[in-house]
């Protein structure tokens, strides 16, 4: 059979066909795919108008449903890669510092580390808004530094095979929800369009308590970790935001070690050391104080820009006492001793 001739490889004619093949491909899967969503749940919520349930979590569908696609679509997960994960609200702001400056303590300075100029939030891309073109992270995911760190706030039943079959670690931090609850209500209040009306803390109590807020219910989100930390214990380390509080430098060490970093006897037991200094550095304190963290703005995607100070309110232990009712505090406990019996993940224990 003779060879095509160079003319025939490079038929415009050919080309614009499979070229015009592939875009109603795309628009056809497109199109599933909005067809699929306007078939979804929907319910009230607390930064946009509505949320969507979503193979069981509730999602806005401009970032948080779109994130999640991009994710089990496209997002390919490498055995080095280390994601922090979380329901919102529960200390993410603090150990993205902090998982950054361990990750990195030997590249930086303590006086002119980036910390000091810019918010913990640009550290490392959140990865349900990377679908996005206009992120305020712009690097391509392949070119970024290994081990790559990576964030997000999508529970685990919503994470690829690609992603949780790869060998890659998962940090994932939990709170009491009673302060969950009361500082979720705060920031999303403070962030949320204008032209939506203020949600009341009993509106809030009892969306909450129904499991109807961004990437809820939260119960559901802490046991899509915890029940796959104990079929991987080395792959996915679970840390307790009060235990963390009360023992930074513990805690601190136990991740350095999960991350394939762990301080060497020197950095450990050096008066005023690595530790000590990258526990300062990331603290609530030094960083809601920094110029950057109380008049800069993050750029996540269009429609989601944030001042830094909404992320930097009280970090505060038990403050839902002075929001919530006796009832509606014992309402919240008794349902999460019965949604965590049986696991150990009771408020007040440690999970380490």
């Amino acid at each position: 059979m003779a060879a095509s001739s160079p003319q025939q490889c490079c038929n415009p004619t050919t080309n614009n066909k499979k070229k015009e093949r592939g875009e109603e491909e795309e628009e056809e899967k497109y199109e599933k795919q909005r067809e699929m969503i306007r078939t979804l749940p929907k319910g009230r919520g607390w930064l946009t108008k509505e949320i969507i349930l979503y193979q069981g979590c509730w999602l806005p569908l401009n970032w948080g449903l779109e994130g999640a696609l991009f994710v089990q679509n496209h997002f390919k997960a490498r055995p080095t890669d280390i994601f922090l994960a979380a329901f919102p609200k529960c200390g993410t702001t603090w150990l993205r510092a902090l998982m950054f400056a361990t990750i990195n303590r030997s590249q930086y300075d303590f006086s002119t580390h980036p910390l000091l100029n810019s918010g913990p939030h640009s550290c490392f891309p959140f990865l349900d808004l990377y679908f996005s073109n206009s992120s305020s992270i712009a690097a391509n995911l392949d070119a970024l530094p290994l081990p790559r760190l990576f964030a997000t706030h999508m529970p685990y039943s919503l994470l690829s095979k690609s992603v949780t079959s790869c060998g890659c670690k998962f940090v994932y931090i939990w709170r009491d929800p009673k302060d969950v609850l009361v500082s979720k209500w705060h920031f999303l209040n403070q962030i949320k369009s204008k032209d939506l009306p203020q949600l009341s803390l009993p509106e809030a109590f009892e969306l909450f308590c129904e499991g109807v807020s961004e990437y809820g219910p939260f119960w559901d989100h802490v046991l899509g970790y915890w029940k796959a930390s104990q079929e991987s214990p080395n792959n996915i380390l679970l840390l307790k935001y009060e235990g963390m509080k009360r023992e930074p430098a513990v805690y601190l060490k136990t991740l350095a070690e999960f991350m394939g970093v762990p301080f060497s006897p020197e950095e450990e037991e050096e008066e005023e050391g690595v530790v000590e200094k990258i526990v300062e550095l990331c603290s609530f304190k030094n960083l809601s104080n920094l110029e950057v963290n109380k008049i800069g703005v993050e750029h996540f995607s269009d429609e989601l820009v944030i001042e830094n100070h909404n992320f930097f309110r009280k970090g505060q232990i038990g403050d839902f006492k002075n929001y919530l009712t006796r009832e509606m505090a014992e309402h919240l406990d008794s349902i999460t001793m019965k949604k965590f019996s049986g696991t150990g993940l009771i408020f007040g224990a440690s999970t380490q």
